[in-house]
């Protein structure tokens, strides 16, 4: 029995009920005007046609596909923003027709002119392969078969320990323990960032962190710097790392006042811009290298950012660096930093100068000679 307009007793709102290739359905048109509910049900026939006929693939949309990607599992706010611009240009298109044509088309209307191959794959092809392949393991498309904008080698930035020294001394108290955190266990910002006491074992001197890039828990020894660090922080309960907030002062206060939030926001899992403006005045009162970024704003006012020359994800590769100079192990190394495969460690070989291998120990507490922190 084809689909036809139906009203519901007490509803203004039209429905369609029927049977079509021996699917039954009965769905609201989300409308109360007759030829707009007749579109609806013309649309909505051939559609339980087509699928019944040719298969789910060929009414599946890049609007589903989303939508089914993100209620799949919780996804972060930057993933769901991106996934967001992708809908606003793609929506109900067809996933067959999400081709190569389409992914340069999405380059050209989404980025500018001379967006870097790592913006197109972090803003438009990394989120749209995602919801690609969701859709594949689901049998409504082929895997995604993109091309990859050729990203050129990056430059691997890391601190010596002297360098480390004076970050941490020029760093704001609540920001301190966290950087010798990183730097001693090679943590991913979000791994630190989404740490919980429950997951720190101080009498072991280890940690496990729950969510990880790879979907896979790992753990992670504590080196006597970045235990000392832990023990000397005065809760116990919830998020291990906290925001500081300023507190507005009231009237006739002097000084101000700061408030320890519960935990840091979940903007930004890998890049550090939770501690954006801590880091950038610590890196700055350290000497360490950046440039200043200056601009007019929109009201004419001059304005000027120190930008650093490094990120605080850098710090991972500090710990990548240091841990092979010391240990001058590659296997050893990727089960530190939880990489999926060796090659991928094999660029922190031999970064760190020989005659900094003692002192990168001694900052860790590993000890104070090369030789025997090679065998700790």
């Amino acid at each position: 029995m084809p689909l036809r307009i139906v009203r519901r007793p007490g509803r203004a709102t039209l429905y369609v009920r029927g049977t079509v290739r021996g699917q039954s359905v009965f769905e609201s048109t989300g409308t109360e005007r007759p030829d707009a509910a007749e579109a609806f049900r013309v649309k909505r026939e051939g559609e339980l046609w087509n699928t019944a006929v040719f298969g789910a693939r060929s009414t599946a949309t890049f609007q589903a596909a989303a939508e089914s990607y993100l209620i799949a599992e919780p996804r972060t706010a930057g993933t769901k923003a991106l996934v967001h611009r992708l809908l606003l240009t793609l929506g109900p298109l067809p996933l067959a027709r999400v081709d190569q044509e389409q992914v340069d088309r999405l380059f050209r209307q989404m980025l500018r002119p001379n967006a870097s191959p790592a913006t197109k794959l972090r803003n438009v092809l990394t989120p749209l392969r995602a919801i690609l392949e969701h859709a594949a393991r689901r049998g409504l498309c082929d895997r995604p078969a993109f091309e990859v904008p050729r990203q050129p080698r990056p430059r691997v930035a890391f601190l010596t320990p002297d360098q480390a020294t004076a970050l941490i001394d020029a760093a704001a108290a609540h920001l301190r323990p966290l950087l010798v955190f990183l730097i001693g266990t090679g943590a991913r910002m979000s791994e630190a960032l989404e740490l919980d006491w429950r997951d720190v074992d101080l009498a072991a001197a280890r940690v496990t962190f729950r969510r990880t890039k790879s979907g896979v828990e790992r753990w992670a020894d504590l080196p006597p710097a970045a235990r000392a660090a832990l023990a000397a922080l005065p809760e116990r309960e919830g998020r291990v790392f906290r925001p500081v907030h300023a507190v507005r002062r009231q009237k006739g206060q002097s000084g101000q006042q700061w408030r320890t939030g519960a935990a840091y926001r979940d903007t930004d899992r890998t890049g550090g811009g939770q501690i954006r403006t801590a880091w950038a005045a610590a890196w700055r009162r350290a000497g360490l290298p950046g440039t200043w970024h200056t601009w007019t704003s929109r009201k004419g006012v001059a304005c000027k950012r120190f930008k650093p020359a490094q990120h605080p994800h850098d710090l991972r590769h500090t710990a990548a660096t240091w841990h092979y100079a010391v240990h001058r192990d590659l296997l050893r190394l990727q089960a530190f930093g939880g990489w999926a495969d060796v090659s991928e460690v094999q660029v922190y070989a031999h970064l760190l100068p020989e005659a900094y291998a003692a002192d990168a120990a001694a900052w860790l507490g590993l000890s104070s000679t090369p030789s025997a922190a090679r065998i700790a």
